[in-house]
C-alpha cells in the first residue's frame, strides 16, 4: 500500500460515540437499519474485539500518541471520528503515524480509496479478515527508494492489553494449519479454536 502524504486523513476532533471500548454494549449503527444486516454487522464487530487490537472511542490525537515511538508497521484500529465511517486504522509509517478509514456498504468491509480506484480494492465481510490480508500482503515487502512516496506497512498489532496465552496459541496455530478439526484435541478446545481463525 502507497500514500502520497502522510498527512492525518481525518480531522482532529474526538470520534463520535458508537462502538465505545471493547467489553461495552454496542449501540446501533445507522448503516444497519434491517435485522440481518445489523447482525451482520455486530458479528463482525464482535469478532474484532476479540482480535485485541481495537480500541473503541479514540481521537487521532491519542492514537498518533499511542503510535509515536512504536517501529513503523505498528497499527490499530479504532472508531472512526468521520460521520460516514465506522472505523479507522491508525498506524505508525516512515514519516510517523497516519490514517486510514474503512469503508462498511452492502455488508463488505474495505480500504478507503480515490473513486478511480475504490472498485479494485478487495471486500471482506471482516474487519479482522481485511486486516489479516493486508498484513499478509506486507510481510514480505521489500525496501524501495525514497521519492516522496510514503509506503504503509501493516505487520504488528498494538493490543489494547496483553493477549492471553489462550489467545496467543490460537493465533500460532492460526499460523500453521486451517485444519483445525483434524488436529488431536478435545472438541471444546476445536470450538475455541474456531471462535477466531486469523494469524494476526
Amino acid at each position: 500500500m502507497t500514500l502520497r502524504s502522510a498527512e492525518p486523513l481525518e480531522s482532529a476532533g474526538g470520534p463520535r460515540e458508537r462502538w465505545g471500548r471493547p467489553g461495552e454494549a454496542v449501540a446501533a449503527a445507522p448503516v444497519a437499519e434491517e435485522p440481518r444486516e445489523a447482525a451482520r454487522l455486530a458479528a463482525a464487530m464482535e469478532e474484532l474485539r476479540r482480535a485485541g487490537w481495537y480500541w473503541g472511542s479514540m481521537s487521532v490525537a491519542e492514537a498518533k500518541e499511542r503510535l509515536q515511538d512504536a517501529p513503523e508497521g505498528t497499527f490499530l484500529v479504532r472508531d472512526s471520528s468521520h460521520s460516514e465511517y465506522l472505523l479507522t486504522i491508525s498506524v505508525k509509517t516512515s514519516a510517523g503515524p497516519t490514517n486510514l478509514r474503512i469503508e462498511y456498504q452492502d455488508g463488505k468491509f474495505r480500504l478507503d480509496s480515490i473513486t478511480c480506484v475504490r472498485s479494485r480494492l478487495k471486500q471482506f465481510n471482516s474487519v479482522v479478515h481485511l486486516i489479516e490480508y493486508y498484513v499478509l500482503m506486507c510481510k514480505d515487502r521489500t525496501e524501495t527508494p525514497s521519492n516522496g512516496t510514503v509506503h504503509l506497512y501493516l505487520n504488528k498489532p498494538l493490543y489494547t492489553s496483553a493477549p492471553s496465552l489462550q489467545h496467543r496459541c490460537r493465533i500460532t496455530i492460526n499460523k500453521c494449519t486451517n485444519q483445525i478439526w483434524e488436529l488431536p484435541l478435545p472438541t471444546r478446545l476445536k470450538e475455541y479454536l474456531k471462535e477466531y481463525r486469523y494469524q494476526v
